[in-house]
C-alpha cells in the first residue's frame, strides 16, 4: 500500500508485489510481478550463486596469474630460454579469461547456499578463505614447476624444446585439474558431483584439453613446441591429476569435520 512506501524506501532491499500500489512499487527496489514469495527465494539463490561463481573465477584467475608471474620471472634465471613464450601465454590467458569465465559462470545455482548466513554489504569479494586458497595453491604450483625446470636443465644450463614443451603442458594440465577444485570451492562435496548438470563446464574442459593437444602436437615454431610421446602424455596427465585428488581429499576431510560438528551440536541439544 501507499503507507508502506517509507519503509520500502529505507529498507536495504525494498520488495513490492505486482498488484501493489504505484507509490509502493516506485519506492521499492524490486517488484515481484507474480506476487509469489517463491520468486524472492529463487532470486536470492540465483544472486548468491552468481556471486559465488564470480568468486570462483577470481580464484582461478589469480592462481594462474600468480603462478605465471613467478615462473616467467624466476624461470628465466634457471635456463637460457624463457619457460613460457608470448604465444604460450596468450593461450594460457585465453584459458583463464575466456574459457574459465564461461565454464564457471555456467554452473547451475546451488541450493545449499540458502542455508548460509547472508554476507555483509561491506564484505570484500575476496574472502579470507579465498586468499588462503590462492596463496597455498599458487605456492604449491610454483614449487612444483620451478623444481621441474631445475631438473630439466642440461649440463650447460639450457633446456631442450622438448622439455620446455613438457613443462608448458604440465603447467596447463595443472590448471585444467584445478578448475575442478575451483568448481567445488566451499562445497564440501566432490568436484565431480553435478557434472551432468553442467554441460557447458564439461564442453569448456574438453576444448581446453583438445586445444592443448593440437598446440603441442602441431604448434611447431609458432608455439615453440615439439610433439610429445603418448607415454609422456599419459605420465603428465596422471601426475597433474594429483591436483584434483589432493582437493578431493581436502573436501572429504572438511565434510567429515562438518558432520562431526553437526552431530556434536545435536547431542548438546
Amino acid at each position: 500500500g501507499t503507507n508502506d512506501a517509507p519503509a520500502l524506501n529505507y529498507a536495504h532491499i525494498g520488495l513490492s508485489i505486482g498488484s501493489g500500489t504505484a507509490v509502493a512499487k516506485e519506492a521499492s527496489d524490486i517488484t515481484i510481478l507474480d506476487d509469489s514469495f517463491k520468486s524472492i527465494s529463487m532470486a536470492v539463490m540465483w544472486g548468491r550463486s552468481l556471486y559465488q561463481n564470480i568468486q570462483k573465477f577470481i580464484i582461478f584467475q589469480l592462481i594462474i596469474n600468480l603462478t605465471a608471474l613467478v615462473i616467467v620471472f624466476f624461470g628465466s634465471l634457471v635456463g637460457h630460454e624463457l619457460p613460457l613464450t608470448v604465444t604460450q601465454m596468450l593461450w594460457v590467458n585465453l584459458i583463464m579469461d575466456t574459457f574459465a569465465a564461461g565454464a564457471l559462470a555456467s554452473l547451475p545455482p546451488d541450493k545449499t547456499l540458502m542455508k548460509k548466513k547472508p554476507r555483509k554489504k561491506t564484505d570484500f569479494i575476496i574472502s579470507p578463505a579465498m586468499q588462503t586458497n590462492i596463496l597455498i595453491s599458487g605456492i604449491i604450483f610454483i614449487a612444483v614447476l620451478m623444481s621441474l625446470l631445475y631438473f630439466m636443465r642440461e649440463p650447460d644450463g639450457s633446456i631442450t624444446n622438448y622439455n620446455l614443451t613438457v613443462f608448458f603442458t604440465v603447467f596447463v594440465m595443472m590448471q585444467f585439474w584445478n578448475m575442478f577444485n575451483v568448481k567445488a570451492f566451499t562445497s564440501r562435496r566432490s568436484a565431480l558431483c553435478g557434472l551432468t548438470k553442467s554441460p557447458a563446464f564439461v564442453i569448456v574442459l574438453l576444448i581446453i584439453l583438445l586445444g592443448q593437444i593440437l598446440i603441442v602436437q602441431f604448434g611447431g615454431d609458432v608455439f615453440r613446441t615439439e610433439p610429445i610421446s603418448l607415454k609422456d602424455w599419459m605420465l603428465i596427465s596422471a601426475l597433474s591429476s594429483l591436483v584434483l585428488f589432493a582437493g578431493e581429499i581436502k573436501r572429504m576431510i572438511l565434510a567429515f569435520q562438518y558432520k562431526k560438528k553437526l552431530s556434536a551440536e545435536k547431542k548438546s541439544v
